[in-house]
């Protein structure tokens, strides 16, 4: 794009953010570049100024300056915790979400990005969320979390009653949690549950959840059901896991309990000397948020699907499973 536009907003983007609808129109343009824009006066709104977080209605017309083919055109990589680093806190949470309303942000998270501050931790989701501050000054707020190596689906509250409901609904297991897996090996049977009780323990290498026994103290129940979706041969299995508690670690401790490791897990992956990590696999953990259902704040429910990311879609393409073989 080499000239000025003039576009309008259509019926179903009232109510949008101005960022999200450039996000929208124009995914290669970073939010950087785009306060710089505004700041510019170069996007006007109707012909006034306006501000990213400025509401657009039906028949508005937008003032977009001329742009390079690049940002045109979209071109956004992958996202890792790599293709992140020297990005601006709200570049990557425009590219992170999936999903949108005036109570509710769903992002994908991107493995390797931890969502709240720890040790060693200098940047987090809970810290890029002030990118997001409303005009009113509202910051969104973390209603649940993902390790720092597992990616996938994170909500997020926009308002401090919609954060509440969420809460609540987690709380409550008021929700339907659904995350992918690639395993070593193939559990039998292919469909089944696992029961136990875990407790936090400290270890040389940090904290680490491992299997009680029912009344050790400190210990919670856990609960999770399993299937496999496909295997190659009896070397690995893509497994589909749903939780039905929410205790640290669940999944790659009870992947380990069971004797099906995930793939890539560095406190948890388990094997005998004589195996060999397979080539062209990397060594990232193999564990993905994959989907979410949870009642909405207002009513209804907000049921989101987040993409693989970049290195289980290697390991699917590698091992022959068939993304689309459960037509999500």
């Amino acid at each position: 794009m080499t000239s000025v536009e003039q576009r309008r907003i259509e019926e179903d983007e009232a109510g949008l953010r101005l960022d999200r609808w450039f996000k929208l129109h124009y995914p290669g343009l970073g939010f950087g570049h785009l306060q710089k824009l505004l700041r510019s006066g170069q996007v006007r709104i109707d012909g006034g100024r306006a501000k990213s977080d400025t509401r657009v209605l039906a028949g508005q017309m937008v003032r977009v300056p001329p742009m390079g083919t690049d940002l045109a055109r979209g071109k956004v990589g992958p996202l890792t915790r790599n293709t992140i680093r020297d990005q601006h806190d709200g570049d990557v949470l425009a590219q992170m979400l999936i999903y949108e309303d005036a109570k509710v942000y769903v992002f994908n998270k991107p493995a390797g990005l931890a969502v709240q501050g720890g040790s060693g931790v200098s940047r987090h989701v809970d810290k890029m969320l002030e990118a997001w501050r409303s005009r009113k000054g509202e910051k969104p707020r973390l209603v649940h979390r993902l390790d720092r190596d597992t990616s996938g689906v994170l909500v997020v509250a926009r308002t401090r009653g919609a954060a509440t409901a969420l809460t609540k609904a987690f709380r409550e297991r008021d929700t339907k949690k659904v995350y992918w897996a690639v395993v070593k090996g193939v559990p039998t049977p292919r469909d089944g549950r696992i029961s136990t009780f875990l407790v936090k323990e400290q270890t040389e290498d940090g904290d680490r959840m491992r299997v009680a026994k029912h009344g050790e103290e400190g210990a919670d129940h856990a609960l999770t059901h399993y299937r496999v979706i496909e295997n190659l041969a009896q070397n690995f299995a893509w497994i589909e896991f749903e939780p039905y508690t929410g205790r640290t670690h669940q999944l790659r401790v009870h992947a380990l309990h069971i004797g099906h490791p995930i793939l890539g897990d560095p406190k948890y992956f388990e094997h005998d000397t004589n195996w060999e990590f397979p080539g062209g696999v990397q060594k990232r953990l193999h564990l993905h948020a994959r989907r979410i259902v949870i009642p909405h704040p207002d009513g209804g429910v907000v049921d989101q699907i987040a993409p693989l990311p970049p290195h289980m879609v290697q390991t699917f393409n590698l091992f022959g499973f068939d993304e689309g073989a459960l037509g999500d």
